[in-house]
């Protein structure tokens, strides 16, 4: 199976429901590629995925995931890329930002839209967050 993950947000949340899924059909055998634009570069940023923003007034779900033994995001990285989840890194809004690939964590590919649409055109579950 091919699973095809847009990234285009930068908070907590969209860090937890793209590792979450990308780990998760990982486990599974899929094979899963995804592609972070815009905000999204954050959860892949070396600084950036180590202070992702909760939306205001759910700053109480910080303690819960703590409860919960959810993992930090920084570990959520590490395993994706551990199971073989592939990390392309928008080109375009590299150079919109100014960011460099070494801004980001070891292991991603720079690329355009088309590196990853060549890989999600028959992907069997396509998903953005």
């Amino acid at each position: 199976m091919k699973v095809a993950i847009i990234a285009a947000n930068g908070g907590l949340f969209d860090a937890y429901k793209v590792f979450n899924i990308a780990t998760a059909a990982a486990a599974t055998d899929a094979h899963v590629e995804i592609f972070f634009t815009f905000e999204g570069l954050n959860l892949i940023h070396k600084e950036g995925h180590k202070q992702l923003p909760l939306p205001a007034g759910r700053e109480h779900f910080q303690e819960g995931f703590q409860k919960a033994n959810v993992p930090p995001i920084a570990d959520l990285v590490s395993m994706a890329q551990e199971m073989g989840v592939k990390f392309i890194a928008c080109q375009m809004t590299m150079d919109v930002m100014s960011l460099e690939k070494e801004h980001f964590v070891d292991g991603i590919e720079v690329g355009g839209a088309v590196t990853f649409l060549t890989y999600a055109k028959d992907a069997d579950v396509t998903l953005t967050f």
